[in-house]
């Protein structure tokens, strides 16, 4: 292409003729042509080398995709064997969940089948047991005379192998309800002087009959009191000093009790967080625990020594209880023991029994701002209300009671106020309710009577406000039942009902009365405030009134003022001035005053009623009061009136009015009211209907009864029973079997209260299940009270007392 350019150049500067010029032309478009041609070729050439570079790269491409493509297809079938072993899993899995629910609905139905053989068993065993303790114990006592003191001896050792083997009940009762979680801490003041009585009564003539010493020691810096389960300290202590004497033949038990500030688990939380922590100790001189047995005595059904040719006898139970129990007080036990020199036992428990619920609610937000109210496992607790059966140990925890109002059952702490208020109307307990908070008072609400009586017994509440007018019990026999028990007669109870009750209400032992309708709020925080104020005077006011001061000091011994403030005075006029001063909260008089006469005494009252609400006890003559023309009654129009005719009713009298505890009283002027109260003449000539299908529980009830002179009453069949209420209109009082083939005994109660005229009779429930719910279930079903069996016959006849005293 250079050459030809060069000449066609060359040739531009030579002169041709126009032939050549033409030529030349020729062969200069030809020469573009076949540049053009070379020069498209070359492009073109290039692109093919192009397009051949390209190609080679696509196929390089290809082949790169084509192995992509093919790892791809692999992982494709690795994902999919993987999909198919998920799925398998996944079945797999399904399979397992759906066995878990099968093994957990087999779990549930056999632990519903071991409650309801519990439940049975208890039955079983204790309705034999039932008849054996009651009919052994009458024999032992020899009421006739008519056995030799070796008879005597056989009776005293069949009731004392009864008791043991009702201890045996009692014991796997315990464990059963242990480890499913229903026993519920029932907290309340333990004060250290009563539990180092409780032991030294219990174990120092086990001490003495086995020889060893036993030494008790409380420490001086101990509180005067801890706030814990009062029953279940008591039990685990006995476990732990029964232990302990049981295994020692020489040396000494004793039983320290002190502050501690280490030596429990480091883990123990409740522990840790406690103010203050006391420790029982429980040492003894006997035969030691070897090392590798220090762990599994304290597992159920074990022992030290387990062979079936072991020297000491035993269950293995009781240091597995105390364990769990030692766990649910927040506290636990430790053991140090040298096999030969002996053992010692030390529980660590919390001076302020906290919850776990409480516990996880004590938390930074509940200090800013909140309430602060804790809740606690107490016996003012709602979760569950346990029922002690203070005859046998044996524990029957009750289906919470109805919550109706929103109460404060949930959040009471021991040192609370609490007010039990008993209302058929909802609305205006609430109002109660939420006055009584403003107040300071923690409240509970119920409109049941025989939820009440369940509550004050269970709760034990400060004070109690009272409807007469009730859906299943009229207030009037609440008002009774809890004025004739020892364990609630203190309770300061304000009726509120219609004006006419007023003079009944403070008859029967009311301390306050509200009249319906109540208009204002501020009638209600008048009486809340004066219930608060009660509450809160440490010594009560006592006025003596006689011209003789040695009279007024026989009055005041006979009372025992120790915890009274005493005013004595010579004369109605110095009598009226007192009160005209100050509130009284009782007056003992003579029968006849050297200066005013009964009725005029009641004129001046009259003229001034504030002075007048002080209740009068006349001492000396009773027949003066009982007299129409004496005045007395014309006083007791204004105020409650009642006579005492010696030193010991003159106690009763002043302790009801005065609302004391019988419990606080010196063991002296207890142990006379005691006496007073398990009186014959309550229940001589009673009628009473014992509904039971076992023929040796109705004969084992009819021996104590009869010889108390009550007219006994039998049927074998819930059916029966009613028959009998229908036709004889004379019964006073039922004690009902609940477990009863055909028609048990709730059903049969349930029947009963359908018929207008058996509303208003006492039926109490009589059960061996001792389970849970067992307590309210006779409530709903129309009981006024319960007792369970074996049954306690002090028990029995003390609730029998309660109910029938008039």
């Amino acid at each position: 292409e250079g050459q030809v350019k060069g000449v066609l150049e060359l040739a531009s500067f030579e002169r041709f003729n126009p032939t050549h010029q033409a030529f030349l032309d020729q062969l200069t478009e030809s020469i573009g042509i076949v540049l053009n041609t070379i020069e498209a070729n070359m492009r073109t050439e290039d692109l093919l080398k192009q397009s051949q570079s390209l190609a080679h790269e696509l196929q390089s491409r290809q082949e790169e995709l084509q192995n992509t493509n093919e790892e791809l297809q692999e992982k494709a079938r690795l994902l999919a064997h993987q999909n198919q072993e998920v799925e398998s899993k996944n079945r797999e899995v399904e399979q397992a969940r759906q066995a878990l629910e099968e093994k957990a609905k087999q779990l549930a139905l056999t632990s519903k089948y071991k409650s309801e053989f519990l439940a049975n068993m208890s039955h079983e065993l204790r309705t034999p047991l039932n008849s054996l303790l009651i009919l052994s114990d009458q024999l032992s006592k020899n009421a006739d005379g008519n056995l030799t003191g070796r008879q005597t001896e056989f009776a005293k050792t069949i009731h004392s192998s009864g008791n043991d083997l009702l201890m045996l009940i009692n014991d796997i009762l315990d464990l059963s309800k242990i480890e499913s979680g229903t026993v519920v801490v029932d907290v309340g003041e333990v004060r250290l002087d009563d539990l180092r009585g409780y032991v030294e009564r219990t174990f120092r003539h086990v001490a003495e009959a086995k020889n060893v010493d036993f030494l008790l020691y409380f420490s001086p810096e101990l509180p005067r009191s801890l706030f814990t389960d009062a029953k279940r300290l008591q039990q685990v202590i006995k476990n732990l000093l029964s232990n302990a004497f049981k295994f020692t033949h020489s040396g000494q038990v004793k039983l320290n009790v002190e502050r501690a500030d280490s030596g429990w688990d480091a883990g123990n939380e409740s522990l840790n967080r406690a103010a203050d922590v006391l420790v029982f100790s429980v040492s003894d001189t006997g035969i030691g625990i070897a090392p590798d047995k220090q762990q599994i005595i304290f597992e159920a059904f074990q022992q030290a020594d387990g062979s079936t040719s072991r020297k000491y006898g035993g269950t293995g139970l009781g240091l597995a209880i105390s364990r769990e129990l030692s766990r649910l007080l927040g506290g636990e036990i430790r053991l140090a023991s040298t096999p030969g020199r002996g053992s010692i036992f030390l529980l660590y428990l919390p001076q302020n029994y906290v919850s776990p619920r409480q516990a996880r609610k004590a938390t930074p937000a509940s200090a800013d701002g909140g309430d602060g109210q804790l809740a606690i496992g107490a016996s003012r607790n709602n979760p569950v209300v346990p029922v002690m059966d203070s005859a046998n140990g044996a524990i029957a925890e009750a289906a919470p009671l109805v919550n109706e109002a929103g109460d404060d059952r949930e959040i009471i702490q021991p040192g609370d106020r609490v007010l039990l208020i008993v209302e058929n109307d909802l609305g205006f307990a609430r109002l109660l309710l939420d006055a009584a908070r403003d107040k300071g008072f923690k409240g509970l609400v119920t409109s049941l009577g025989a939820a009440a009586l369940s509550m004050a017994s269970q709760y034990k509440p400060d004070a109690l406000t009272l409807d007469i007018f009730l859906p299943d019990i009229e207030g009037w026999r609440v008002l009774e039942r809890l004025k004739n028990d020892s364990l609630t007669r203190h309770v300061p109870v304000c009726v509120i009902s219609t004006e006419e009750a007023r003079e009944r209400a403070f008859a029967a032992g009311a301390l306050a009365f509200v009249a319906k309708p109540i208009k204002t709020r501020a009638t209600v925080d008048r009486l809340l405030d004066d219930l608060r104020e009660f509450l809160g005077t440490r010594k009560r006011n006592l006025l003596v009134v006689d011209p003789d001061p040695t009279w007024r000091e026989r009055v005041v011994s006979s009372i025992d003022a120790s915890d009274l403030q005493v005013t004595g005075v010579a004369d109605g006029r110095a009598a009226l001035q007192v009160l005209r001063a100050r509130r009284m909260d009782c007056v003992v008089l003579p029968a006849s005053l050297p200066d005013i006469t009964p009725a005029a005494l009641a004129d001046e009252l009259d003229r001034e009623p504030a002075a007048g609400l002080s209740p009068v006890i006349v001492y000396g003559d009773g027949q003066a009061v009982a007299d129409e023309d004496g005045g007395w009654k014309r006083l007791g129009r204004g105020c409650p009136v009642r006579s005492a005719h010696s030193p010991e009713r003159l106690l009763d009298q002043a302790s009801y009015f005065l609302h004391r505890r019988i419990d606080q009283l010196p063991e002296a002027k207890r142990k006379v009211l005691e006496g007073l109260h398990q009186s014959d003449q309550v229940l001589a000539g009673k009628r009473v209907l014992i509904v039971d299908d076992d023929i040796r529980n109705i004969f084992a009830l009819s021996t104590v009864l009869e010889e108390h002179e009550m007219v006994i009453v039998a049927a074998e069949t819930g059916r029966e029973a009613i028959r009998i209420l229908q036709e004889e209109q004379e019964v006073d009082i039922v004690l009902m079997d609940i477990m009863m083939p055909e028609m048990d005994g709730i059903d049969t109660m349930r029947e009963i209260r359908k018929v207008p005229q058996l509303k208003g009779l006492p039926i109490i429930a009589v059960t061996a299940k001792a389970m849970k719910g067992d307590r309210e279930k006779c409530i709903e079903a129309g009981a006024w009270d319960y007792l369970s069996k074996p049954v306690d016959t002090e028990q029995m006849l003390s609730v029998l007392r309660a109910w029938l005293h008039r």
